[in-house]
């Protein structure tokens, strides 16, 4: 099994001190079954791997779901959205299981055709601060689960304390998502694709921070069977044309 966590150039310097990939530690992976990857990765193809994770950090384009730049805090790296997006098609391509945290729900929204609000404090009526102060593992809201049919449904008990480090958001849905999750002052925040054949879920907080509780930790391990439920039926399929 190989998982792809694509990340910022400043999040793959940290190698295996990155919360990501601590986190699918947790989660049950091995240390050699991960690999940071960015828009700079020499020769990556997501063909080469059984899952991919789409990781937190920078604002997607404005210009890629028809808007311009509205506030001086959107700051965007147009160069990790173009890579990005061609991993995810790549992915979904390969019936790759795909789990987005943060900004990687966001782009996967954006690729299905939906919008976002380029920051919460300025569209909307939001109740509370979304970019919390407190420190990067401490619970701030709540999130209820809106789909009890859903993958997330299913390894969450109706709700779960979460942290919360983004100022943008969900406006309109994409096309093929459903939306499984939402906060107390109705942010979206979790979808995935409605197409139960596939796997592609994704999250608004940050689970990687906040592994080691029971609940987040169930939302990694369901990514990293799937993934590896993958390389199981890709070794299979290489033995029968051998």
């Amino acid at each position: 099994m190989k998982i792809a966590i694509s990340v910022s150039d400043k999040e793959k310097a940290k190698g295996i001190d990155s919360p990501y990939f601590t986190a699918l530690l947790v989660a049950g992976a091995q240390p050699e079954e991960i690999e940071l990857v960015t828009a700079a990765s020499p020769g990556f193809r997501a063909a080469d791997f059984d899952g991919v994770l789409l990781a937190g950090g920078e604002d997607v384009d404005p210009a890629l779901y028809g808007e311009e730049k509205m506030y001086e805090n959107v700051k965007v790296n147009r160069r990790r959205d173009d890579f990005e997006l061609k991993l995810l098609a790549d992915a979904q391509t390969a019936a790759l299981p795909v789990f987005g945290i943060c900004r990687g729900l966001q782009l996967i929204n954006v690729k299905f055709g939906g919008t976002l609000h380029q920051d919460l404090n300025s569209d909307t009526d939001v109740e509370f601060e979304h970019r919390q102060k407190e420190e990067r593992d401490a619970l701030t809201h709540i999130v209820t689960i809106s789909d009890s049919g859903s993958r997330l449904g299913k390894v969450l008990q109706g709700h779960c304390d979460v942290n919360s480090f983004h100022h943008q958001a969900i406006e309109h849905i994409g096309h093929g998502l459903r939306i499984t999750a939402r906060s107390e002052d109705d942010v979206i925040e979790a979808v995935e694709v409605a197409d139960d054949s596939q796997y592609l879920v994704a999250v608004q907080w940050h689970p990687e921070e906040i592994a080691e509780l029971p609940e987040q930790k169930r939302i990694l391990q369901q990514f990293v069977e799937q993934c590896r439920k993958k390389a199981q039926e890709r070794g299979k399929s290489a033995a029968a044309t051998s």
